[in-house]
């Protein structure tokens, strides 16, 4: 129920605000506006205000704002179709604008606000444990390797891997080279790409940690209760040995869970100073049909905040990255670099949006920004139904000095609904798929 309460908020305002920056530009020209609609189909609520029908519908998967003369020719100076192509443009290029607009202020009250990040985030990438069997284990990293460069881009940060590997899998051919220290002397590795699925690849390197419980989880998402929380495991509680094997690091126990392939687990426990032991019944994880307890590991973490203005830069900075990642992995899908796996739809948000929730206001804001921003740059591809297709007829209307045929626009919007459907039901199989682990 959280997860849904979170997802329809979510998703609430970015369509509201997105639609709301078409319906504030066609005012701003005088086009009348009929209908304002949060969501599809039949309405929920509706008011009728002046000439306009506002109403929240129910489906909550997108919205409209239907104008007066859209589809069809009509001589009248308050229809859609009266107006001039520049005009027009700017009415379909306000919604993925005032999403753009939203993305920076929704960041600017984050990075104002402040959040905790773990403190080894902002620390230079020492490895303390490679999985077995994980990208790092391919590329030959080993513990106490300072990672220094992928694929020929610095890293300075933890924060900064996941991206680097990311952009060095998308632009490299071939094998990706990773630079490490080690032992005072630098090594050159060669490593293939990793999958860029969602949830399909851990890189598989981590910080050193301590086997200690930072949190415990009173329920998994999609599992129900967690196993750590029935059997009275504690934040605090220090694991030192998992089915009589001593661990000395976090990762150690998450390798020895993973072994027990669900079976249940003894742990040997220093709490204070008294020895505790339990036995828990892992659950098993859907998705990535692996065992797991709904425990997680204890960390420092560093609060960032900064003056508005220091705070505004950050946020043009960050929706710059964003964008531009997101660009490279679209250039990646078209190459076959980036699975099609990677596509989420509804579910995959709903989950999303759920899991920042469970974090707090600021995580959920900084979520909200990062869909908003998808949410523009989504819109503005040239495809038929959205404002990028609109945007693409307006120019060659204004570049032919006169509009183009209505048969060709009616064959136009068929193919777009054609696509828009196709890829919707697309990525609700992807979403399906992700959710049993196929």
């Amino acid at each position: 129920m959280e997860t849904l309460v979170a997802f329809l908020v979510l998703v609430g305002i970015l369509i509201w605000f997105h639609e709301l920056g078409h319906f504030l530009f066609a005012k701003l020209f005088g086009v009348r506006v009929e209908v304002f609609s949060v969501g599809f189909g039949p309405p929920i609520v509706a008011k009728r205000v002046g000439n306009t029908l506002y109403q929240i519908a129910l489906i909550p998967l997108g919205g409209f704002v239907k104008l007066y003369g859209e589809n069809t020719r009509v001589e009248d100076p308050e229809a859609f179709s009266s107006k001039p192509p520049w005009q027009r443009i700017l009415i379909a290029f306000a919604g993925p604008l005032f999403n753009l607009i939203l993305t920076v202020l929704l960041f600017w009250v984050v990075f104002s606000v402040g959040v905790e990040v773990p403190k080894y985030m902002k620390g230079p990438p020492v490895v303390g444990y490679v999985e077995e069997g994980s990208w790092g284990e391919r590329a030959g990293i080993k513990r106490g390797d300072r990672i220094l460069s992928i694929g020929g881009r610095e890293v300075e940060l933890w924060e900064d891997i996941r991206r680097v590997v990311i952009e060095a899998s998308i632009e490299e051919k071939g094998k990706i080279k990773v630079v490490v220290l080690r032992e005072g002397r630098k090594e050159v590795l060669e490593a293939p790409p990793p999958k860029i699925e969602t949830g399909s690849e851990s890189l598989g390197i981590h910080p050193d940690l301590p086997p200690v419980v930072g949190r415990v989880f009173e329920r998994i998402p999609g599992l129900g209760p967690s196993p750590a929380h029935q059997v009275g495991i504690r934040p605090g509680d220090r694991i030192v040995e998992v089915n009589g094997k001593v661990v000395k690091s976090w990762f150690e126990v998450v390798k020895e869970v993973r072994a027990s392939k669900g079976k249940p687990v003894k742990l040997k426990i220093i709490r204070g100073e008294k020895t505790v032991e339990k036995e828990v019944v892992p659950a098993i994880d859907p998705r990535r049909k692996v065992p797991v307890l709904g425990i997680g590991p204890k960390f420092e973490t560093v609060k960032e905040s900064f003056s508005p203005s220091e705070a505004l830069r950050r946020s043009f900075e960050r929706t710059w990255e964003l964008t531009a990642l997101t660009f490279k992995v679209l250039w990646g899908l078209i190459t076959g670099a980036v699975s099609v796996k990677t596509l989420g739809g509804p579910i995959a948000i709903a989950q999303f949006a759920g899991q920042a929730a469970e974090g707090g206001l600021i995580p959920f804001l900084s979520s909200m920004a990062f869909i908003s921003l998808q949410l523009a740059i989504f819109n503005l591809l040239p495809l038929p139904v959205l404002d990028g297709g609109l945007i693409l007829l307006f120019l060659v209307e204004m570049v032919r000095g006169r509009p183009l045929p209505d048969r060709f626009k009616e064959y136009w919007q068929r193919i777009g609904f054609a696509l828009i459907i196709s890829l919707m039901a697309f990525v609700v199989i992807n979403d399906l798929l992700r959710i049993v682990g196929k």
